[in-house]
């Protein structure tokens, strides 16, 4: 995956979304899985069995599995809850941080992330799949070309109703997703669209406290649906869309720019398609491809779990320990990805006032 010779030792904290990842760190020549954890006795069994590790090297307990394990860097797939704390004490025992989205809960473990991480020197990196999908690449490079114009608006919607995960259908015991406000997971969305213009969010605004499709159960989890407006560096508008309870079938990713010469964006009937248009060169829109994956890799590069997306994350990362340099998501623009669904759940909360988003830039 890189040229670098070093033979890079990897942890991963969380048995789900790390296994997918341990696939493809398996897979690779100049990487190896020397430790997991999970808190989960079960998970942690089947994480050991599928990575063939000892049991000295599996833990329940993250204190001693990121102190204790011989590990380069740690690759963190907990509850988001815990992203925060997990990654500070990483960093603070010297080991290099993949973490999965969201960063953290609050502005302030943002800002505790930005700062351990510059106090340290360790490598930090957001691992946001969905900015590394084939067709978003591709739509980057048309963006940066020109030909859009200047980018002046941009939608994008995440519709994924997950309520079996949130609250448990047999006890009705809340999982740690009911906690998490729609807005909040909304790294998805704005992430693809501020890689493609190369901007980021200084305002925000939010609607949406109902619950009237779970009245049942009024945590913020499970708020009907949120919409939000963002303001750019640049000045463009964004709009984004969040549910993660109303009916959706299939689960629905939708992202569309529009430049001052033409638009792009998905097709809301189903992936891998879309529709493109320039003025000056052609007379309506047209059909345009919107592949997940590259087509250009070799089939094990999909085993992460979303196409060649989780292969070209761990990419950049392993670039940025062999080099020194800061990987594309650095800890500054994670939380670019981040902070703004965070503020715009606090707009609408407060009925939709606008508020400014806060930089972590030096």
């Amino acid at each position: 995956m890189t040229s670098d010779t070093k033979r890079w030792r990897f942890g991963l904290a969380g048995a789900g979304r790390g296994s997918g990842y341990g696939r493809l760190l398996a897979d690779s020549a100049n990487c190896e899985v020397v430790a997991c954890c999970d808190t989960s006795h079960e998970a942690l069994a089947r994480f050991q069995a599928e990575l063939k590790l000892p049991d000295s090297r599996c833990f329940t307990d993250y204190d001693r599995f990121v102190s204790s394990a011989p590990m380069d860097a740690v690759f963190i797939g907990t509850p988001i809850p815990a992203h925060a704390e997990q990654t500070v004490k990483a960093v603070e025992a010297g080991v290099n941080v993949l973490s999965e989205v969201t960063a953290a809960m609050t502005v302030a473990d943002c800002g505790r992330i930005v700062e351990a991480v510059r106090r340290t020197g360790r490598v930090y990196m957001l691992a946001e799949n969905c900015c590394y999908w084939h067709f978003i690449i591709r739509w980057q490079e048309l963006v940066q070309s020109g030909r859009l114009g200047e980018p002046i608006y941009s939608e994008c919607e995440y519709l994924h109703p997950m309520a079996d995960l949130m609250v448990n259908p047999t006890t009705g015991e809340d999982y740690w997703r009911a906690q998490r406000p729609p807005l909040y997971y909304c790294s998805h969305s704005l992430g693809p669209i501020l890689e493609i213009t190369q901007d980021r969010i200084v305002r925000a605004m939010g609607l949406g406290n109902g619950h009237r499709v779970m009245p049942e159960h009024p945590v913020v989890g499970a708020i009907d649906i949120q919409v939000a407006l963002f303001e750019t560096a640049k000045g463009a508008i964004i709009k984004l869309l969040r549910t993660a309870i109303a009916p959706q079938q299939p689960p629905m990713h939708f992202y569309m720019v529009r430049g001052t010469r033409g638009f792009i964006e998905t097709d809301r009937r189903g992936p891998r398609r879309g529709y493109l248009y320039i003025a000056g060169e052609m007379r309506e829109a047209e059909e345009s491809e919107a592949e997940f994956s590259d087509p250009f890799l070799p089939p094990e590069t999909r085993a992460g779990g979303h196409g060649t997306a989780e292969y070209l994350v761990l990419q950049d990362f392993l670039r940025a320990l062999g080099t020194g340099r800061r990987p594309r998501l650095h800890e500054v623009r994670a939380m670019d990805l981040t902070v703004p669904g965070i503020i715009a759940h606090d707009s609408a909360m407060r009925g939709g006032v606008w508020m400014e988003v806060p930089s972590f830039a030096e």
